[in-house]
């Protein structure tokens, strides 16, 4: 065993100094990106970093700290309270702006997140707030109103090869010992795009390892380490790409055995159970659509589920979803309509809005006859009367075509009960 490890951990030992040093979010950091500039400029507002955990939003608020000279104050919401928030504004009263950075701000109810407002307001404290949580819903309006929101995404397999690599190469305790990096596939897949997590792994990793022998980093190694089997998910992606594909297909195809099977070998494997689930709810819309509304509904409750239990409960819940996908009735109606759309406005281009239906808000408008001619639906019995609708070049395209099913059998019949033969229902 590596017995001689540094007091503080990896993930802390090579937290970047500068933007530059920082792994991911170019797009917000990257030279001329919005936080870059700010940063920049040295006009920083407050601001809430959204993001999934291990993906610098501590390390940001640090760089924007040294960055701007400020006085750097670090809470978290989950030990912090009004008293200790009213301290930070009472330094700020003595010293100047200050920095403070609030974890877990979603954590903080309303009174406590209005304890802020005053300093925010006048500039007194500039806030970073972080969290993991959609802030629309978890941070007050008035809060939120005075604050930036920037979105930090998770860590790709590339990035978190990147950060293996820095770490073995500029850590002074790793860049001693002689590490190779053989496989990092289930290493990559357990952190799930969490770099704070594949940094702590690679330490356990190194203290378990014989003092005398290299450290040989594959997945069967890393397997042991975690009590995880290995399931085959080569370097390339391909059996990740090949067991998507067939727990998708299964399900198009009505087999929720063959389904529930794929969905087992994905979780077994580290696959992330959000994105798991992100395909569900697609799939709600593509392969069932309006033959059974409440699929997408239940896939829909499915991902926001998932998102609040995490693993491993949250594999019932994928399950329970996968099942009632696969057993329901199938349309591709929708997903075919929006495609032979979209394929139409790329040939045909910005056709005109029939006159009729434009808005006409101005009298000039109006004497253009905007809105001229223009029969108000609710106005005549059934609430229908026949008009056009689409621009003149494609008038009577059928871009819908309901699947043979009961659900959309009632949608031809009505469509068709409405426009005759216009479209051919």
């Amino acid at each position: 065993m590596h017995n001689i490890v540094p007091q503080k951990p990896l993930a802390e030992r090579l937290r970047p100094q500068n933007l530059s040093e920082v792994v991911g979010q170019e797009h917000l950091i990257a030279p001329g990106a919005p936080l870059y500039q700010a940063v920049l400029n040295k006009q920083i507002p407050s601001l809430i970093l959204w993001g999934p955990p291990g993906v610098g939003k501590t390390t940001l608020a640090r760089i924007i700290g040294h960055e701007l000279g400020l006085h750097f104050y670090f809470l978290s919401a989950i030990q912090a309270g009004v008293a200790e928030v009213r301290k930070v504004i009472e330094e700020a009263k003595k010293i100047g702006k200050v920095l403070l950075f609030l974890d877990e701000i979603h954590r903080f109810n309303k009174s406590q997140q209005d304890a802020l407002l005053g300093a925010v307001e006048n500039g007194s404290i500039v806030l970073i707030g972080a969290t993991t949580e959609n802030p629309s819903f978890e941070v007050n309006n008035a809060l939120l109103s005075r604050c930036q929101v920037y979105t930090l995404k998770e860590l790709t397999e590339k990035q978190l090869t990147k950060l293996l690599k820095q770490a073995i190469e500029k850590d002074e305790y790793l860049k001693k010992l002689d590490i190779h990096l053989i496989e990092t596939d289930l290493l990559i897949q357990h952190c799930m795009g969490d770099g704070r997590k594949l940094l702590n792994l690679l330490e356990l990793i190194v203290s378990q390892s014989p003092d005398e022998a290299a450290i040989q980093i594959t997945n069967d190694y890393v397997g042991k380490i975690l009590h995880q089997k290995t399931s085959k998910y080569d370097k390339n992606g391909e059996e990740h790409y090949n067991i998507i594909s067939a727990f998708i297909k299964s399900i198009r195809g009505s087999d929720p055995n063959a389904a529930v099977y794929y969905l087992a070998r994905m979780l077994s494997a580290g696959e992330k159970p959000e994105f798991i689930a992100r395909r569900l709810l697609i799939l709600a819309s593509e392969d069932i659509g309006n033959a059974n509304p409440n699929a997408l509904l239940i896939a829909n409750n499915c991902f926001d589920a998932v998102h609040k239990i995490g693993h491993p409960e949250s594999r019932i819940i994928l399950s329970q979803c996968t099942i009632y996908l696969a057993c329901s009735i199938k349309s591709n109606a929708s997903y075919l309509a929006i495609n032979l759309a979209m394929e139409t406005v790329e040939k045909t281009g910005n056709l005109a809005v029939p006159l009729h239906l434009r808005n006409a808000p101005t009298k000039l408008m109006k004497d253009l006859n905007y809105g001229k001619d223009y029969a108000y639906a609710h106005a005549y019995e059934g609430n229908f009367i026949e008009q056009e609708f689409l621009p003149e070049n494609i008038k009577g395209m059928k871009f819908f075509d309901p699947g043979k099913n009961p659900r959309e059998q009632e949608q031809r019949q009505f469509l068709k009960s409405r426009w005759k033969d216009k479209y051919g229902y």
